[in-house]
């Protein structure tokens, strides 16, 4: 962490430590614009297969890319993306893969800026940046081409905390519309950012420290907060329109609250041990244990009383554990769409509220001894930073191919029905037909309610010649 240097100047300083998170990230990534594109999952919808996007910039596919809820969602701010690299790129995939990577590392700039303006600690910003950079965990928003839509919308989320801490130093109506601009992109490009007016209010406590204004904040957020229901309502129809929405009757609301305790506590554990690391996490539906979820609350409760408990002296621990509570809500499977217990990508912004806590944190612990162990400090920082840069250079390379990364999938977590029918389909398509009734058998074993798995293995009989087991599937 910090060392002192007497001959740098502090633009200088920030200057130096952003080249440093350029450098880290682009290593990290460096496998990435190798990778191919993710066929039979969101690639196809999102690039391969899109006839708007290969149209460019027209009157019909910008009309198109405003009107549709393609893929369940309306972002047409990420289509718009996609259409800008497909007159660039074409299918080549390594450009597609470049842009993200160019994303995630302005992001990860615009994070240090802010976060450095808004608190003055150069350092712990930098290391700040530097965990969001490299953490393993961020590689599917990264690697994933139909992911833009998280880096992308991230940008925005970042640029509209920097417009607010601008706004928020010398509050004027004129000042207050960049913000307003910054939102309403973010939610055109993904509606994550739905929780933005809230995560607005903890920065007002900290580190702005605005929270003697009470009532007038709360004001001050209302147009954005119309913002977000409406982006909220967009949203619900997008996904119910494209059927990704689980009904009750399939997923009853406690196994819904359930599995969401359990899923906290489980992100938090991948971001301390980034191991096991897929792209598809099953859902275990009814058979969740009924002792996690107790167990997961009892952690939860624990942690928030204890975080609140130590508002006055350390306010940096309650803001960065409700910025991870309240950014992870929307995704948390409360409203269950697609069949994935958790995902990756959804802790792309929220693990900054555990980060913060983590760079504020570890020094004030340290309390007094802190100035002597400065070096050793430094020296754990840095040495974390590498280790996570190897880890995520490693799970870049899971992405390189729609085989290695089901086939990771399928080993690293237990009955994973859609991973199995991932890599089926996948090897159905290469004409490898008796290893993809093999995979698609496994995931109707796994789950053999699986109406997709029984369509592909009919179609995958029916190429092999097997008429009369394709028509017992079809029936079914």
């Amino acid at each position: 962490m910090p060392f002192r240097v007497h001959y740098i100047t502090p633009a200088r300083l920030r200057l130096l430590i952003a080249l440093l998170l350029v450098c880290i990230t682009l290593i990290a990534y460096w496998n990435s614009p190798g990778c191919k594109f993710i066929e039979c999952f969101d690639d196809e919808d999102y690039v391969l297969e899109n006839s708007f996007i290969a149209k460019g910039f027209t009157m019909k596919s910008l009309a198109w890319a405003f009107s549709t809820y393609r893929c369940t969602n309306w972002h047409p701010l990420t289509w718009l993306s996609h259409i800008a690299d497909y007159q660039v790129y074409g299918l080549d995939p390594r450009g597609h893969h470049v842009t993200n990577i160019l994303f995630h590392v302005a992001n990860t700039l615009v994070l240090f800026l802010v976060l450095s303006r808004m608190t003055g600690a150069v350092w712990r910003s930098g290391f700040v940046a530097a965990l969001f950079a490299v953490h393993p965990l961020h590689v599917e928003s990264v690697a994933w081409v139909a992911e833009r839509k998280d880096v992308l919308s991230t940008l925005f989320w970042f640029l509209t905390i920097w417009a607010y801490v601008c706004y928020a130093t010398r509050p004027r109506v004129l000042r207050y519309v960049p913000v307003v601009m910054a939102f309403g992109l973010g939610l055109m490009a993904k509606p994550m950012l739905v929780s933005v007016p809230l995560v607005l209010l903890l920065l007002d406590y900290w580190p702005l420290q605005r929270a003697n204004l009470k009532w007038r904040l709360l004001l001050e957020k209302l147009p954005l907060l119309v913002m977000s229901a409406g982006s909220c309502a967009i949203t619900i129809i997008a996904q119910r329109s494209g059927g990704a929405v689980v009904g009750i009757g399939d997923l009853p609301v406690e196994y819904r609250i359930g599995n969401a305790l359990v899923s906290y506590v489980k992100y938090l554990l991948k971001m301390l041990w980034p191991s096991h690391l897929a792209v598809q996490y099953p859902h275990p539906g009814t058979a969740l244990p009924i002792w996690q979820p107790i167990v997961s609350l009892g952690i939860l409760v624990a942690l928030t009383v204890m975080f609140i408990r130590y508002r006055k002296r350390q306010p940096y621990l309650a803001a960065g554990w409700l910025w991870y509570l309240i950014t992870l809500l929307p995704v948390i499977g409360l409203m269950q769409v697609g069949a994935q217990a958790m995902a990756d990508r959804y802790t792309y912004v929220s693990l900054l509220g555990p980060f913060i806590m983590l760079a504020w944190g570890v020094p004030d612990l340290l309390g007094q001894s802190r100035t002597a162990l400065r070096r050793p400090l430094s020296a754990s920082a840095a040495v974390l930073i590498v280790v996570l840069m190897v880890c995520t250079w490693y799970q870049v390379r899971v992405w390189r191919d729609t085989y290695t990364l089901f086939t990771h999938a399928i080993k690293v977590t237990h009955n994973n029905a859609s991973a199995y029918c991932n890599r089926g389909v996948w090897l159905f398509r290469q004409w490898r037909y008796a290893e993809a009734i093999e995979d698609l058998r496994k995931a109707l074993e796994i789950d053999p309610t699986y109406r997709e798995g029984r369509y592909d293995l009919a179609l995958a009989l029916i190429s092999n010649g097997s008429y009369r087991k394709a028509a017992d599937h079809l029936l079914k």
